[in-house]
């Protein structure tokens, strides 16, 4: 497990981050610095997601390229919402044992409630759009092959 890079952390930065930028990584680097190999792997995908979504806006909807790469985009926004209400739920005792054991202590208020919804909304909604439009998509492709001949 990655140790936290020196400073004061907040809950409630660490939350919004996750939850704006989450998905390039920026949450992971607030916490455990630009070292964080985990953050560093947060943009590719994110990336790849992003190249689909720009085929299926030039190719249209019948790019098979692109309904690989889509689908990475909204399992890793969906992700980093989940990783927002983690860090978002997380007591304030175990968020500062960990995060700052000899700084100031943290203590939450509104602002993570509402990062925590706003995660919740904006993560459900996401990764039902991903699981119906790669539902969608699967089973358009089985349709689109010639069934056998039962014997």
């Amino acid at each position: 497990m990655p140790h936290p890079s020196p400073g004061y952390k907040s809950k409630t930065l660490a939350t919004w981050v996750a939850l704006i930028g989450g998905s390039l990584g920026l949450h992971r680097f607030y916490l455990y610095g630009l070292g964080d190999r985990l953050g560093w792997l947060h943009p590719w995908p994110t990336l790849l997601g992003l190249v689909g979504l720009q085929r299926m806006r030039e190719l249209g909807q019948d790019d098979r390229v692109a309904w690989v790469l889509l689908p990475l985009l909204g399992l890793m926004l969906a992700g980093t919402m989940l990783q927002a209400i983690i860090w978002g739920l997380t007591p304030d005792e175990k968020w500062n044992a960990r995060f700052n054991p000899t700084g100031p202590q943290h203590r939450s208020g509104w602002a993570v409630v509402i990062g925590v919804a706003a995660a919740l909304m904006v993560g459900a909604g996401i990764l039902m759009a991903t699981i119906a439009f790669a539902s969608q998509r699967y089973f358009e492709s089985q349709a689109e092959q010639p069934a056998e001949a039962l014997p």
